[in-house]
């Protein structure tokens, strides 16, 4: 990077993540796979009820930055589970984090999770759920590795509100570098009412939360010119699809529910 760690510390600050700013702002700028997961995780857990030597699921985890969060956090042991990122690639962030007997690296997909039903005490899961999680099955499949008044808490990106018609012009409209931030697979955002819903009408949970992270478009765009000033967006920056939407209806949704 061709930028200080003071100056990665600056584009970082966001005083209300207090736990989050402890982390190495290089780490953190490095670990870009979408929103800021720390930021993201630490919102989440507010309302999570995790204790030290609970048993979590990371599902999705990316890099797994969001794992060594809640290891070194909450003192939870986390199975980090990952379809893009590879185990191997994983634990040497974990080794480097010296927390080896604390964080497990996993490589499976999100229909075939190797795990035992009832093995976790909560499931996390941050940025990833909206892209398989929409399916009318997919929870009462994902829930049986909670156990029984486990908690399972997402995070997604998703819709401040539904659109009135088109997807407006703004979402389609290509950028400077000719990519578009709305393409078919955004279709699987949805507003923390439709969430509620997708969840609450089963009988498999109890919906405790559903709500939208305040100023959550600020935020993403924060962290999207801090990744794109250091150089380390895998991607196409969606700072000017953010700025032009400015709230309207891109959102970052919470979600947490209680197994039944």
């Amino acid at each position: 990077m061709n930028i200080s760690k003071a100056r990665m510390a600056e584009l970082l600050k966001a005083e209300q993540f207090p736990r989050s700013a402890k982390y190495d702002p290089e780490w953190v700028l490095n670990g870009w796979m979408g929103p800021n997961v720390l930021w993201l995780t630490e919102w989440l857990c507010e309302r999570m009820e995790l204790k030290p030597g609970m048993r979590v699921l990371d599902m999705g985890c990316g890099k797994a930055l969001s794992s060594v969060f809640l290891a070194k956090e909450y003192g939870v042991q986390v199975w980090a589970n990952d379809l893009w990122i590879g185990a191997a690639e994983n634990w040497q962030r974990i080794r480097q984090a010296g927390l080896e007997n604390q964080v497990y690296p996993v490589h499976a997909e999100a229909h075939e999770l190797p795990y035992a039903e009832e093995f976790f005490d909560a499931i996390v899961c941050v940025d990833s759920y909206q892209y398989y999680g929409t399916d009318d099955l997919y929870l009462g499949y994902f829930s049986q590795f909670v156990r029984p008044g486990g908690q399972i808490g997402i995070v997604v990106a998703g819709l401040a509100r539904d659109f009135d018609g088109p997807v407006p012009e703004h979402l389609t409209r290509p950028r400077k570098d000719g990519s578009v931030l709305w393409v078919d697979e955004c279709w699987c955002f949805h507003t923390a009412d439709w969430w509620r819903n997708h969840w609450g009408r089963t009988s498999l949970v109890d919906v405790e939360v559903a709500d939208v992270q305040p100023d959550g478009w600020k935020l993403w765009l924060q962290y999207e010119n801090a990744c794109e000033e250091a150089g380390t967006l895998m991607f196409p920056s969606e700072a000017e699809t953010l700025e032009a939407d400015a709230g309207r209806y891109l959102a970052l949704i919470r979600m947490i529910g209680r197994r039944k």
